[in-house]
């Protein structure tokens, strides 16, 4: 099993937990927010020497309330590689309609490069209004494929970053590529160049060494989108029967798209939050502050539309799940060392899982408890998988 380990990247709280403060009524200092991402840095490289697989980083912009501060996974991820030796690194994810397209394909190209083929190319469509609307010059924004009100926004988002990604893997593959779109035309069309005009582009640099691409999937018409173009799937924050409907059905549409035959673990990876402790109690008494943050923050967004509601069905938008809810939907591991280990071999048993990637930082937390648990599960927790 390839295990992997996901930050946030958030500053520690000492007031985590539901109820007040309101989300957006923190505001971290600057000094705050650069002593986490020092923090972070460490954790990579504490998760480097553990022997994780990979270490995932995430994207997010403006945050002064100081649950995500990185806003370059790329950049801080070629820092990263400079002071370890082995791990893997990625995002979860990079915001693509947040990116000029050509320019993620050369940032990620120059992490997979200088980091000797350790980069992974991680992307999805965003979560928060505040930074897309900000970062891109088409007006795009958030939308929800769960939400009528919301279908416009989340079609346009859907269609530039389809676009957005086919320019992403011409760029990284072919010596020379253009496209022409809705919404992009590369190159601009008429640019003179020493007597002539632009009819290609060339991406300098581009990876020297093979790639992988991963994409967060929530929804129907991303599970359709993922397999077709070859990207390896990440599934999060859904009830387990959600995921192995899914995890089956992006290995059925991938064989329909490719006509190849993937194992069940294959170009599919899993992520779950856990904590682990010596007893069941303490493990429920240190996670329920992290946890109860980490929904005040992104239930809101629709974060939990992946948990099961009480008809059996997808929950319905904004539920801000208990920890207890989220004991049942199976997307938190918690307790002792076995009983973690438990829940790891149910999915282990329920997907075929290879590819697994752990939360070990619940919202607040210290980072030395993120070490601790990332310790706790590569000693403890793993060797009792089989």
């Amino acid at each position: 099993m390839k295990v992997g380990a996901f930050f946030f990247g958030g500053v520690e709280m000492s007031d985590a937990g539901a109820g007040a403060p309101a989300p957006m009524d923190r505001r971290f200092t600057n000094d705050e927010c650069w002593a986490a991402t020092l923090d972070y840095v460490n954790s990579a490289v504490e998760a480097d020497r553990l022997g994780f697989d990979s270490f995932w980083t995430t994207e997010h912009h403006f945050q002064y309330e100081g649950y995500e501060v990185i806003p370059n996974g790329l950049q801080i991820s070629t820092w990263i590689a400079a002071r370890t030796q082995n791990i893997r690194l990625g995002a979860m994810f990079n915001v693509v309609p947040q990116w000029n397209p050509m320019r993620l394909a050369e940032d990620f190209a120059t992490l997979h490069n200088l980091s000797g083929g350790r980069g992974m190319l991680g992307v999805g469509r965003g979560t928060v209004p505040r930074e897309v609307l900000h970062l891109n010059d088409k007006g795009v924004s958030i939308g929800s494929h769960d939400n009528p009100d919301q279908a416009s926004a989340d079609d346009f988002n859907r269609e530039v970053f389809e676009e957005s990604m086919e320019i992403v893997r011409r760029a990284l593959s072919q010596e020379t590529f253009s496209f022409q779109g809705k919404h992009f035309q590369i190159p601009v069309p008429g640019i003179p160049d020493r007597g002539s005009t632009v009819k290609d582009l060339t991406l300098i640099p581009r990876p020297i060494y093979p790639y992988e691409i991963w994409q967060a999937v929530t929804s129907p018409p991303t599970l359709n989108y993922v397999p077709v173009v070859d990207h390896g799937a990440v599934f999060w924050n859904q009830h387990y029967s959600f995921i192995e409907r899914f995890w089956n059905t992006y290995g059925e549409k991938y064989h329909e798209a490719h006509g190849l035959e993937l194992a069940p673990h294959e170009k599919r990876m899993l992520v779950i939050s856990v904590r682990i402790e010596d007893t069941y109690e303490k493990a429920v008494e240190t996670a329920t502050p992290g946890h109860d943050e980490f929904w005040k923050f992104l239930g809101p967004y629709g974060w939990s539309r992946g948990y099961m509601g009480d008809d059996g069905k997808p929950a319905k938008p904004g539920l801000i799940p208990t920890l207890d809810e989220s004991i049942e939907n199976k997307t938190i591991l918690l307790g002792t060392p076995e009983q973690v280990a438990e829940g790891v071999q149910f999915y282990k048993d329920l997907l075929g899982l290879e590819y697994l990637t752990i939360f070990p930082h619940l919202l607040g937390d210290p980072y030395k408890k993120a070490d601790e648990q990332m310790a706790r599960f590569m000693g403890e927790v793993l060797p009792l998988v089989h």
